[in-house]
C-alpha cells in the first residue's frame, strides 16, 4: 500500500507543486484546507505522515491524538518549528523533519523590496496616483548608498541579503551568537554588539531564529537605543518584535517605518481572505493604520522556485524516513 500523508493548511498552489513533485515519489496525499488542531486531528487516522505548515498547532494533545491515529512522522514544509511540542513528539516516538532551506534568495530579495518600498514610499505613491494625486509631498526618501544597515542573524538568507546590500554601497553591521568572520571579512561585514547595532543602524533587518533568547529581541529597551527614524524590517518570526513596543516607537517617531512580513498573532489571519470581516485584533488593526508601515501576509518565501524546493525537500524527507536513512533535516528538542 502507498504511504498515506495527511496534508493540512492546504492551498491551491500547494496542491499544484506537491502533486507535480509527487509524480517521482508515489505517495498518497490527502489534502485538508483546515489548520491541524485538536478538533480535527481525527482526520489523520490511517496516515503515517502528517504534513503541516506554520499556522498548524501541534501541541501535546494533538501529538497524543496523532500517536493514537498511527502517525509516525510529522513533516514540516517550512523552516520554523516553534509550533510543535518537540518533547511530546519525542515521548510518543514521532519523528519531526523540516525544510531548513527552500530559497534564501526569495526571502532576501523580498526583504530588499520592503526596504525600498518604505524608503521611496512606492506603496503610497500608487494609492495617490490611482486617485489622480500626482504630488510629491510626503514621498521624500533617502539614498541607500552610504547608509548603515544592521543585520541580526547571519544565516543563509542574511548572507544573500548582505550580497545584495553590498551592491547599494551600504555599511553593514551584523550580530550573531556564532559570527562567521570569514564571510564577514570577505563581504565587508562588521560583527558588533547588539547595542552598537541598535545605536548606529539606519535600517535593522531581523533574520535570527525564534528561541527563548531571541523572543522580543526588539522591545522597548532595544528601541530606546536606536537612531531616531530607524527602519525595522522583519521577514523572520513575528515574536522577534514586541508589537506594542513597536507601535509606541512609531507613535513617538523613534521608528520611522516598519516592514513586517510576519506578526506575532498571525495564525488567525495570515493566508486567509477575511476582506469581508472586521479585524478584531486591535493591535493588528492599529499597525495597518500607519501609512509608514507595510504588513504583508508571510509571503517572503513565495516564489515558484521556493515552492518547488519545499515540495522536493518535504517528500525527500518522508522517503528517507521510510527507507530508514539518516534524517538530515530532523528536528530534535
Amino acid at each position: 500500500m502507498k504511504t498515506e500523508i495527511a496534508f493540512f493548511s492546504s492551498m491551491p498552489y500547494d496542491e499544484v507543486s506537491f502533486n507535480e513533485t509527487n509524480k517521482n515519489f508515489g505517495f498518497n496525499i490527502r489534502y485538508y484546507k483546515e489548520h491541524l488542531s485538536e478538533n480535527n486531528a481525527i482526520l489523520c487516522k490511517g496516515a503515517e505522515v502528517v504534513c503541516v505548515f506554520v499556522n498548524d498547532e501541534i501541541n501535546r494533545n494533538v501529538i497524543i491524538n496523532l500517536a493514537q491515529n498511527g502517525t509516525r512522522l510529522i513533516a514540516l514544509r517550512c523552516a520554523g518549528f516553534n509550533n510543535i511540542d518537540l518533547v511530546a513528539a519525542s515521548e510518543f516516538g514521532i519523528k519531526v523533519v523540516r525544510v531548513p532551506n527552500y530559497s534564501p534568495y526569495a526571502v532576501a530579495e523580498y526583504t530588499v523590496a520592503l526596504m525600498l518600498s518604505l524608503n521611496r514610499k512606492t506603496h503610497r505613491a500608487t494609492w495617490r496616483t490611482r486617485e489622480g494625486n500626482f504630488s510629491l509631498h510626503g514621498l521624500l526618501g533617502f539614498d541607500m548608498h552610504n547608509k548603515t544597515v544592521g543585520i541580526i542573524g547571519t544565516g543563509k538568507i542574511a548572507k544573500k541579503l548582505i550580497n545584495i546590500l553590498n551592491g547599494f554601497g551600504m555599511k553593514i553591521l551584523a550580530y550573531d551568537l556564532y559570527p562567521d568572520y570569514e564571510f564577514g571579512n570577505m563581504n565587508k561585514v562588521q560583527y558588533t554588539t547588539l547595542d552598537t547595532l541598535y545605536k548606529e543602524s539606519d535600517i535593522i533587518s531581523l533574520h535570527c531564529p525564534l528561541t527563548d533568547e531571541t523572543k522580543y529581541i526588539i522591545d522597548k529597551y532595544a528601541i530606546s537605543k536606536m537612531k531616531a527614524g530607524v527602519m525595522i524590517i522583519n521577514t523572520g518570526r513575528g515574536q522577534l518584535i514586541n508589537t506594542n513596543a513597536l507601535i509606541d516607537g512609531l507613535k513617538t517617531k523613534k521608528i520611522g517605518s516598519a516592514g513586517l512580513d510576519v506578526y506575532e498573532e498571525e495564525s488567525q489571519y495570515f493566508y486567509e481572505d477575511i476582506s469581508d470581516k472586521i479585524i478584531d485584533d486591535d493591535t493588528l488593526a492599529r499597525l495597518l493604520s500607519f501609512n509608514n508601515v507595510i504588513v504583508s501576509s508571510h509571503q517572503a518565501f513565495f516564489t515558484k522556485e521556493a515552492l518547488e524546493n519545499i515540495a522536493e525537500t518535504t517528500l525527500s524527507n518522508i522517503k528517507s524516513y521510510f527507507n530508514k536513512e539518516v534524517l538530515t533535516n530532523e528536528v530534535k528538542k
